[in-house]
C-alpha cells in the first residue's frame, strides 16, 4: 500500500516524458502521435513516413507545447512508430530523409541551432547507416556554416546545401537609413560528400538585386539591417536542386520567385513569378513565400517542376499581421514552356482542412506519381493521387499536449533498419498474470517475437510466439513462478536476428488502461488523472 502511494506521488511530479508511458518496454519514449483524419487507402505509395516534428512555440509558465521529444521519426501509415531518433541527433534536427550515398541507403538530417524568429538554423548534416550509427558529418566549406533549409543529394556523390551569410553593404538606394547596413547574402554550395570539397558556390548578391525582394528593408518583416543578427533577408533560399545539364533550381522565398541558375557562371537563365517573371502565368500558377522547388522532367523546351506554395508570411490567421496571397497553401506541379514563355498549372494539391502555413512545407512526388504534401507550420501532411484526391491526412500532435507542433518537410521512403542496440524487454506481474513487452527501436525486419521464461533454478521455458504487428509486442501468460524473461527476434526466414537480455519480472504498479492518456499535471488533478 505504501509502495503504491509512493509511485502515485512520483507520477504526479515526474516529467511528462516518463508519465506518458506509450511503450511498457521503453518508458523513456514520449513519441508524437499521428492524429489521422483520413486513413490511408490501398492506393498510398509503399514506404514509411519520415518527419521531424518540433514545438512551434516556446513553453511558458502556464503552457507546454509539444512534442516533448522533438526529433526525427519514422512512422507507418497507421501512426505506428518504426524509429524514434530522439537522442540520436543533438540540439535541433530537421529535413530528416533517406538518401542514397555511394550505392547504399542512409539517413540524413540537419542538426544544430534554430532561430525561429528569423527562420534560420546553423549546424551541419549528420548521416546514420541502417544500424543507426553515425558515419559522416558534413559541413559547409569556405569558412561558412550550413543553414537548416536545404540538404539534397545529387547522383549519390554530391550534396547541395545553403548558407545565410550576413554582410555589410550600402543599402540606401533600397530605402535603408544610414545605420541599416546589414543584408543576408544567400549562398548555396555543392559539396563532394566524401571529402567535403566545395565544387560550386553561388551568391545571391552577385546575381540578384535586393530590389527584387517582396519584403523591403522597412518595416523590417525580413530583418531590419541594423546589425548582423538582424540582417535584411531579402532573398532567403530555402531549396536547391540540380538538373542533368548541370543547372540549378532555387526557391527564393522572400522574392516569391523560383530561379533557374546557370551551373557554369551562375547567371540567371529564367525567373518564375516574382517582380521580373520570364513567364506569363496561367490560371493557378501564381505562388508566394514558397518552399521545396524541384525539377521533375525536362525535354526540349518543356520543363516541369514541383513546389510548395505557402501563400502566407508572418501569420496564418491574424488579419493585418501577415501577408496572404491565397486562401490556402498548396502543393503545385507547374509546366514551363521556354519557347512560348508560358507557365501552366498541371495539378494543384489543396488541403482537406483549409490549411495556410506561414512557414516551412514540402511537396514530394512519389515513385507511383502520388504526391505527399507537408503543411509546414500547420503540422500536418497529406498524400494525394495524381489527380489531387486526398487518400491520407494526418496531424503531428504530441498525444498529450496537442499544441504548436510544426514540421519542416515530410517524406515517404522505403527503408530497412537493423539496429545495433539490443531489443528492449520488460515484464510485469500481478496476482494472476505475467505481462511481457518487447520492442526494438528502428527494426523493420522482425517477423515474430519468441518469448521465454526462467524459474528460480534458471530453467528456460518457451512461453509462446507472437507475430510482430507494431512497435511493441506483448505476451500475457498465467503466473508460473517466472522470475526472468527474454525474447528472440525472428526474421521472415525463421532466423534469429537478435536476443534480448534477461529481464526480471517486476510487480505491476501502474496499470495501463487501453485508450487512456497518462500525463503530468498542467492545471489540476481532475483534468489530468494519473492513477
Amino acid at each position: 500500500m505504501r509502495l503504491s502511494f509512493l509511485y502515485s506521488l512520483l507520477a504526479i511530479v515526474v516529467p511528462a516524458v516518463l508519465a506518458d508511458w506509450q511503450f511498457r518496454s521503453r518508458s523513456d519514449l514520449a513519441v508524437p502521435r499521428l492524429n489521422i483524419t483520413i486513413p490511408a487507402t490501398k492506393d498510398v505509395e509503399q514506404g514509411y513516413l519520415f518527419v521531424a516534428p518540433f514545438a512551434g512555440f516556446e513553453d511558458d509558465a502556464h503552457h507546454q507545447y509539444g512534442p516533448r521529444q522533438a526529433g526525427p521519426y519514422i512512422f507507418r501509415d497507421n501512426g505506428d512508430l518504426v524509429w524514434s531518433g530522439y537522442g540520436y541527433y543533438s540540439i535541433w534536427a530537421t529535413n530528416f530523409q533517406k538518401v542514397r550515398w555511394n550505392g547504399r541507403d542512409v539517413l540524413a538530417s540537419f542538426e544544430g541551432d534554430h532561430n525561429p524568429l528569423y527562420g534560420h538554423g546553423h549546424g551541419h548534416i549528420t548521416f546514420l547507416d541502417q544500424h543507426y550509427e553515425t558515419i559522416r558529418e558534413l559541413r559547409a566549406g569556405h569558412h561558412k556554416i550550413s543553414d537548416k533549409h536545404e540538404f539534397h543529394v545529387i547522383d549519390e556523390k554530391t550534396a547541395l546545401i545553403q548558407i545565410y551569410q550576413p554582410v555589410p553593404r550600402d543599402l540606401s538606394k533600397f530605402g535603408a537609413k544610414p545605420d541599416q547596413q546589414w543584408i543576408v547574402d544567400a549562398i548555396f554550395q555543392e559539396l563532394d560528400i566524401e571529402t567535403g570539397k566545395v565544387l560550386f558556390e553561388w551568391s545571391s548578391l552577385d546575381h540578384i538585386s535586393p530590389a527584387e525582394s517582396v519584403l523591403p528593408i522597412n518595416p523590417g518583416q525580413a530583418g531590419s539591417g541594423y546589425n548582423s543578427s538582424d540582417a535584411w533577408d531579402y532573398y532567403h533560399i530555402n531549396s536547391v536542386d540540380k538538373d542533368k545539364a548541370g543547372n540549378y533550381l532555387l526557391s527564393a522565398r522572400d522574392a516569391c520567385t523560383v530561379h533557374k541558375v546557370n551551373g557554369t557562371d551562375g547567371s540567371i537563365i529564367w525567373r518564375l513569378d516574382g517582380k521580373r517573371s520570364s513567364f506569363k502565368l496561367g490560371k493557378g500558377v501564381k505562388f508566394c513565400f514558397q518552399h521545396h522547388a524541384r525539377f521533375l522532367h525536362q525535354e526540349g523546351d518543356i520543363e516541369i517542376i514541383s513546389l510548395y506554395d505557402n501563400s502566407a508570411h508572418g501569420s496564418e490567421d491574424e488579419p493585418g499581421k501577415g501577408i496572404h496571397t491565397a486562401k490556402t497553401s498548396s502543393g503545385k506541379i507547374i509546366k514551363l514552356n521556354t519557347t512560348s514563355w508560358t507557365a501552366e498549372l498541371v495539378q494543384g494539391f489543396y488541403p482537406p482542412d483549409g490549411l495556410l502555413s506561414k512557414s516551412q512545407g514540402s511537396t514530394q512526388v512519389l515513385p507511383n506519381r502520388n504526391v505527399l504534401v507537408n503543411w509546414g507550420s500547420e503540422g500536418a501532411m497529406t498524400e494525394y493521387l495524381p489527380n489531387g484526391t486526398a487518400i491520407f491526412h494526418a496531424y503531428m500532435d504530441s498525444g498529450f499536449l496537442d499544441l504548436g507542433v510544426e514540421n519542416y518537410r515530410a517524406y515517404r521512403y522505403n527503408w530497412t533498419g537493423l539496429p545495433n542496440e539490443d531489443p528492449a524487454i520488460a515484464a510485469f506481474v500481478d496476482d494472476e498474470t505475467v505481462s511481457i513487452y518487447v520492442s526494438w527501436n528502428g527494426d523493420t525486419e522482425t517477423h515474430t517475437w519468441r518469448f521465454f521464461g526462467y524459474d528460480d533454478d534458471g530453467k528456460r521455458t518457451h512461453l509462446g510466439d507472437v507475430t510482430r504487428k507494431s512497435f511493441e509486442t506483448s505476451l500475457h501468460v498465467p503466473e508460473k513462478d517466472i522470475l526472468f524473461v527474454s525474447a528472440e527476434a525472428i526474421g521472415a526466414s525463421d532466423s534469429i536476428l537478435r536476443t534480448t537480455r534477461l529481464a526480471p519480472s517486476r510487480p505491476e504498479i501502474l496499470k495501463v488502461e487501453p485508450g487512456r492518456r497518462y500525463t503530468s499535471f498542467q492545471n489540476d488533478a481532475e483534468q489530468y488523472p494519473l492513477v
